[in-house]
This record gives structure tokens, C-alpha cells and sequence, in this order.
């Protein structure tokens, strides 16, 4: 198939039931979901339609003119890439589950012409070895036309479809957990099959249409197409030529290469390598966030896998995910089905009889079209540094979700997904994503009715301590949204949520003995990230954080409208906060224990207590003194900053980054991750871009002071900073602010109001500009 790339993939805003045509959502489209099937019964009891294969799809459709407009909408199973007349136009579906399986919406008239038009979708299931975050029901395509002058377009037993002979699954190995797919092994010489009519497994059904749960309950897309963007590498560490930027590097018969190729920094990108002759020579891509060392276990390190500092290669060796082609003499250009994380690649070549030429070597960006809104200047050089390197880490965990990392899991975490939400609002003033997060951890609830830990999945996983979070996502939108609104029809999971941990409750309203994976943080003295649990069931950390999130449950349903229940929740808090106290409070130490024994310590523990208002005078400065209590990891630091910060003591932020700073000294380019760089599975976690949000919320202080952002306090909390000056996304616009010893310089969007603190005195602000003399 020729591949004609769009390096900025624009296409139409993704539909929404409101815009399809009612017969597109209440009736059954007129196109068949279609598949590969050698004998009809296959495609009917959909026998061998779950297992790994690779399908080109194929219509061709004359017109007597190029048309103005013509709406498809697309879907696949597992993923499609859609060509037109050899342009590559949109790739799919974003993921969800079989409830709300998605489609996309796009206009392909600047892409057809007078004459024929040739239509192909390049379609595959990875079977067994899918991604973990693929939910799947079979093998199959479908091609619905919005209006009926197109319907030439739509598939069915007419569109032709053949097989990829030569392709199958390549088993990834890397330490820890890894679910995020196979590589491709692609021998060309097999080719493909011969054309064959398509089968058709019956009409496209909405939801809106559907009546019963069989197969793909077809759902508009919420999020726009990723961004496709051209890149180059930047060097090559270990070999010769100059592949890299298009220099041909011709490979001798009988002859071994060797390149070890740097993209400079991590990236989420489809390789694309071009070359031609070569019978029988192997090709390997190897794929790594990083090389290890060699180095041995130790009584301090829970496995030997080091990386080490990342800027370096020497004496280190390859793990990662590969894919290998074996030539068949004739060009090509090789790109992988879906894109691979790296910012190393290892390619090497063994040629048999025949010269290899290997012509060009690049690779194509992609993730969620993110755009930098907010903007800090100040005369700290290092801020610009975090914020470039947090931004792109946000970027290679956002695509068509939020994933804890794009290289070994791709799985929507709520307790990651809370943080890159926050991200998204406040750097990108985008929230496309966090709203369809917020769907998606609702649909994932189970009938005990508190959520899955991450979503869209085909791997169950429950840790209550998430559930928790996502009430803490849906009051963050509540707060900083545009339209709380959209939260309504969430309460009845919340409580959901809240119910279950009432079952929990023992009679002095403690929570005790929750069953699942209580997952706090990645302490290392915590058995897989549990917080310690007392003789009785009880953990400070899971009942200091109760008591906060029934504080922001009670917020949302007093908004709504529902005081009884907001009532409620907050009697529960009244009745809990000296039960707390009386349990956890170490009047010798000062601080908050772990457990009821008073036995271990952390600063999880009373970052809680600070956010959840308990009374913990001078803790802030306890925890932060005491070593020996257990330490917050880089994801668990936004709740620890937001705690100190609480605490009063916000002028201090800058000097709380030194894991940020070790970060980029260890030659990182986005945040690892835990607080163990050295031996951390992932380079790339975007839990660990607190500093995208708390520069602009911390710093220069500009926060949400009522729901949908109407009403802003802004206090800034510069500490050593002389002056600063930056622009904050907001619902109604952009904030802008501007600090210089004595005077203060603040602009608000739209109706939004709200009040300036300075060295505890209180401005009043009003919509536009306001300029303020903080000397008087």
C-alpha cells in the first residue's frame, strides 16, 4: 500500500449525538460492519476474527466531479488508518469500550477528485498480544457516508479485502510490567493475499439504536485527531553515515550494521524507514526510553536494572521493543501500525547475497493536540527548563486518553489522570480530555460501585484510594471547568463510591479493612505502595483522605442543588475529625501517625490531615524536617506541596524540586516514574508534572475561588523571586498577571471577579484590568 503521509493530520471537529443525523443515531446505518472471513461461517461465529491479523480493506468509487463536502463517519477493530486515493486521513478509533465504541467524523472531499477514487483502510487485531487498554470484540471495519449522494462510499459485501501473509506478532521483552503491544515482525517476501469480497457481520449500531449488547454500540468521538508532525533524529551515537537526514547508507552483501540512533529526547512517534534491494536481509528496530547498565543488585536497589544517567550509551546494553523485517528485494518504506515510544533506536542489518540500501530514516510525531497557553517569566532560569520538560511529558502521556506512559502500559490511571487533568487546564486551558476521562472512570464502574482503577481496559483492576480520587476529578472540574453542568449526571456514581466505603465504616466511622489494592504511593517501604495498616484495619492515609474527598462530595451536592445529601456527608466529617485525632495525633512528635499504634510515620499521612482540616499546627514544618518518616515520591508531591502550601508555606515552592532538578541531571527529558531515577521502569510519567500546575497556582498564585472559574483569588507566593510575569488559561479567556516590587498588575476575562492577597491584605478585583500599589 502506498503511503502518502499528512504530517499535520487537520480534519472536522469530532460529531457528538447532538449533531448526527437522527437517522444515523436512532436507526441502523445503511453500512455493514465487514471483516475477512476465507468461508462465510467464519464471518458469522466470528471463529478466528479475535486472533492477530492485518487486513487492507479496499473500494473504489467513481465521481464525475470533486465534491465541495463529503462526511464520513469510521471505526475499526482493534485500529484502522484510513487512506484516500494514497493520502493518509485519519486513524482510529479512539478507544472506549464496546458500550460506547467510537467513531470518527471527517470530511475526505479535499482528498477525492473527478473519476476514481480509491478508498483503503490498512485494519488489525493483535489478538492475545493487544495492548492492555484495547477493549475488542472482533476483527471488522465499517465506512458510513453521511449523506445518501455518498452512499457509494459505505461498506459492504462490495469493498474487496485481503490479508497480510508475511506479518505476526513480536514478543516484547523489558523489565516490569509491560502491556502496551507487540512488535511487528514483517517478512515481505510472504506479501499479501489475494483480494477477496469482504463479509459482511451486519449494520452499524448507535446506541441510540442498539437493542441489545451484542458487538460495538457505535458513539461519537468526543476528541479531535492527533497531531501528525514530521521529525528528524538528532544524532547518531554509535555508527557511520547520515542516514538520519536522508543520506543513503548502502550495506555490502554479507555485512553487519550497527546504528544507534538519538532522538535527543522521548518521544511518541510511527518510524518510518525507507529501502530497497536486499533479498533476504534482516532488519531490526529496537526501541528504548533508555540503555542499561550492567550493575548488579544491591541491598538498597530492589532489582538491577539501571539506566542510569540517560545522556549516555557507552558500556550499557539494549532492552526494548522491536520490530524486525526481512527484505524481499524491492522498496519499501516500513511504518509501524501504531506509533513506538523511544529516544533511542538501535538499527541493525545483516544483508545475505544482495546490497541492502537503506534510503532515509525518520519518523512522524504524534499525540493529542495539545497547545501551550499559559507563559511564566521570572529571573529563575531553571522554571522554563521544568516547564518544557513537564510539558512534554504531559504531551507523551496524552493521546486519544491520558495513559500513566506511552511505553509500557497506555492505561488511563485515575490517580495519573487527576494530575494531567489538572495539566490540561492550567497549561493548556484545554479540556477536551479531562471530560472524557471523567466519562470514562464513570463507565468503568462496577456493581459494588466504586470504579476501576484505570479505564478503558480489558484487564480488571480496582484500588479504591483511586475511586476516592475521582471524586477529587469531579470537584477539580467543579472548580476550574467551563461547565459543571456536565458533572450532573456523575453524582449518581459518586455515590456509588461513597456508599461502598460506608460499608466499611466500623462504628466510630473509621474506615477499616477495604478489600482490593489500596494503592497510596510508590514508597519504598510499603509493599507495593500500600500505606501501613493498623491491628485494627485502619490507615490514617485512607481515612485522612476520606474525610477530604466527603468534604468535596459535599461541595458538589450543594451546588447541585441536593443539601440533604451534602448534609450528610459533611455530619460524617463533624462525627470523624476527632475520632482522627484522637487515633492518629502524636502529641510527642507533633505529627500525625500512620497507624492507631503510633508505630510508623509519613508525610502522606499529614499532608492529608493539613487538606482535609484537621487541626495540625506547625506539621507543615515537622514533616518537612523529619527524614525519617516515609517520603513522598514525585507523584505523591502534588498533594504534599498543595499541604504546604495550605500550611502557609507557598513562598517556599521553589525549594521544594530538588527531584525535578535530579531528574534533568540524570539526562531525562520528561519525569521518571518514581523518585528512584536510576532504577524507575518508566521515563515517562506524567503524575510527576505537578510543576505545570503549581508554577501558575503556587507561584503566581491564581486559583479558582467558585465554581466554573467565575471568581479567582489570586496570592501570589514568590519567595526569592523579584518579579514575575505570566498568562493562566481560564473558561472565560486568559489571566494575566505581572509582579514588580510594590505593584502588582492583574487582568481578568469576561465577568470574572475576585480579590488580590498580598502579605495578608486583600484587594478587590474586577473584570479587565486592574492595576494595584502593594506599597500602601
Amino acid at each position: 500500500m502506498k503511503k502518502f503521509l499528512l504530517f499535520l493530520l487537520l480534519v472536522g471537529p469530532a460529531a457528538n449525538t447532538q449533531n448526527l443525523k437522527p437517522e444515523l443515531w436512532n436507526k441502523p446505518w445503511k453500512a455493514s460492519w465487514i471483516t475477512y472471513a476465507e468461508n462465510s461461517a467464519n464471518a458469522y461465529n466470528l471463529v478466528g476474527l479475535k486472533d492477530y491479523g492485518v487486513y487492507r480493506f479496499q473500494h473504489k468509487v467513481p465521481l464525475l466531479a470533486k465534491p465541495e463536502k463529503c462526511i464520513i463517519h469510521v471505526s475499526g477493530d482493534n485500529r484502522y488508518k484510513l487512506y484516500v486515493n494514497g493520502t493518509w486521513v485519519s486513524a482510529g478509533p479512539a478507544r472506549g469500550d464496546l458500550y460506547f465504541w467510537n467513531f470518527e467524523t471527517l470530511d475526505i472531499a479535499p482528498y477525492l477528485k473527478a473519476g476514481e477514487n480509491t478508498v483503503e483502510a490498512l485494519v488489525w487485531n493483535e489478538g492475545k498480544g493487544k495492548s492492555e487498554a484495547q477493549i475488542s470484540y472482533a476483527t471488522g471495519f465499517i465506512l458510513q457516508s453521511d449523506e445518501e449522494a455518498f452512499a457509494a462510499f459505505n461498506t459492504n459485501v462490495r469493498w474487496e479485502v485481503a490479508k497480510n501473509l508475511g506479518i505476526s506478532p513480536l514478543a516484547v521483552r523489558v523489565p516490569g510490567y509491560y502491556v502496551a503491544g507487540a512488535g511487528e515482525l514483517q517478512d515481505y517476501a510472504k506479501g499479501w493475499s489475494p483480494f477477496i469480497s469482504a463479509k459482511s457481520l451486519g449494520p452499524g449500531l448507535t446506541k441510540g439504536a442498539s437493542i441489545d449488547a451484542r458487538g460495538w454500540m457505535l458513539y461519537p468521538s468526543a476528541i479531535p485527531s492527533m497531531e501528525m508532525k514530521e521529525q528528524r533524529f538528532a544524532s547518531i551515537r554509535k555508527g557511520e553515515g547520515d542516514l538520519i537526514h536522508g543520506s543513503a547508507l548502502v550495506v555490502m552483501p554479507n555485512t553487519s550494521v550497527d546504528l544507534w540512533i538519538d532522538q535527543g529526547v522521548l518521544t511518541n512517534a510511527y518510524p518510518q524507514l525507507k529501502f530497497s534491494g536486499g533479498k533476504d536481509a534482516k532488519i531490526g528496530l529496537t526501541y528504548a526510553e533508555g540503555l542499561y547498565e550492567k550493575k548488579a543488585l544491591s541491598t538498597t536497589t530492589k532489582n538491577g536494572n539501571h539506566k542510569g544517567n540517560r545522556n549516555e550509551i557507552d558500556n550499557k546494553y539494549w532492552l526494548g521493543r522491536k520490530d524486525s523485517l526481512i527484505a524481499d528485494g524491492a522498496d519499501h518504506t516500513f511504518e509501524s501500525m501504531t506509533y513506538r515510544t523511544f529516544r533511542y533506536v538501535r538499527l541493525t542489518v545483516k544483508t545475505e547475497a544482495e546490497a541492502l540500501t537503506l534510503q532515509d530514516f525518520k519518523s512522524v510525531f504524534t499525540g493529542f493536540p495539545f497547545k501551550a497557553k499559559a507563559s511564566l517569566k521570572t529571573d529563575n532560569p531553571l522554571i522554563p527548563q521544568l516547564l518544557d520538560v513537564g510539558f512534554r511529558t504531559a504531551r507523551l502521556c496524552a493521546m486519544e486518553t491520558y495513559m500513566d506512559c506511552p511505553y509500557y502500559e497506555q492505561l488511563q490511571y485515575i490517580g495519573d489522570a487527576r494530575i494531567q487533568a489538572l495539566v490540561s487546564l492550567y497549561y493548556a486551558g484545554d479540556e477536551r480530555l479531562v471530560r472524557q476521562a471523567l466519562d470514562h472512570m464513570d463507565h468503568s464502574r462496577i456493581a459494588e460501585g466504586i470504579t476501576l482503577s484505570r479505564y478503558p481496559t480489558d484487564l480488571h483492576q480496582q484500588i479504591p484510594t483511586f475511586s476516592l480520587w475521582y471524586i477529587g476529578m469531579l470537584h477539580d472540574y467543579l472548580r476550574y471547568g467551563k461547565d459543571p453542568q456536565f458533572l450532573k449526571n456523575k453524582l449518581a456514581g459518586m455515590r456509588g463510591i461513597l456508599d461502598y466505603f460506608a460499608r466499611f465504616e466500623g462504628a466510630d466511622g473509621t474506615l477499616q479493612n477495604i478489600p482490593y489494592w489500596t494503592f497510596s504511593d510508590w514508597v519504598n517501604a510499603w509493599p507495593r505502595g500500600i500505606a501501613p495498616v493498623g491491628p485494627s484495619g485502619r490507615s490514617a492515609v485512607i481515612d485522612f483522605q476520606y474525610s477530604w474527598v466527603l468534604q468535596n462530595a459535599a461541595e458538589l451536592e450543594r451546588y447541585f442543588g441536593y443539601p440533604e445529601m451534602a448534609a450528610k456527608y459533611e455530619a460524617k466529617v463533624k462525627a470523624l475529625k476527632p475520632v482522627l485525632q484522637k487515633l492518629y495525633w502524636d502529641a510527642g512528635r507533633g505529627l500525625y501517625a500512620d497507624t492507631e499504634v503510633h508505630d510508623k510515620y509519613s508525610q502522606h499521612a499529614n499532608s492529608l490531615a493539613i487538606l482535609a482540616e484537621m487541626p495540625a499546627t506547625d506539621v507543615a514544618d515537622k514533616m518537612l524536617a523529619d527524614k525519617n518518616m516515609a517520603q513522598a515520591t514525585i507523584y505523591f508531591k502534588y498533594y504534599l506541596h498543595l499541604a504546604l502550601a495550605k500550611a502557609g508555606k507557598g513562598n517556599d515552592y521553589l525549594k521544594w524540586l530538588s527531584i525535578w532538578k535530579e531528574n534533568i541531571d540524570m539526562g531525562l527529558t520528561t519525569w521518571a516514574e518514581t523518585s528512584d531515577i536510576s532504577t524507575s521502569r518508566s521515563d515517562c510519567h506524567a503524575w510527576g508534572s505537578s510543576p505545570n500546575i503549581e508554577f501558575f497556582r503556587i507561584v503566581l498564585g491564581v486559583d479558582s475561588d467558585a465554581p466554573a472559574f467565575a471568581k479567582v483569588k489570586i496570592e501570589p507566593h514568590l519567595g526569592e523571586l523579584s518579579q514575575a510575569e505570566g498568562i493562566v488559561p481560564h473558561p472565560q479567556g486568559e489571566i494575566q498577571v505581572q509582579y514588580k516590587p510594590g505593584s502588582a498588575s492583574i487582568t481578568l476575562p469576561g465577568t470574572v471577579s475576585g480579590s488580590f492577597v498580598w502579605q495578608g491584605k486583600k484587594y478587590p478585583l474586577k473584570p479587565g484590568k486592574n492595576n494595584i500599589n502593594t506599597q500602601k
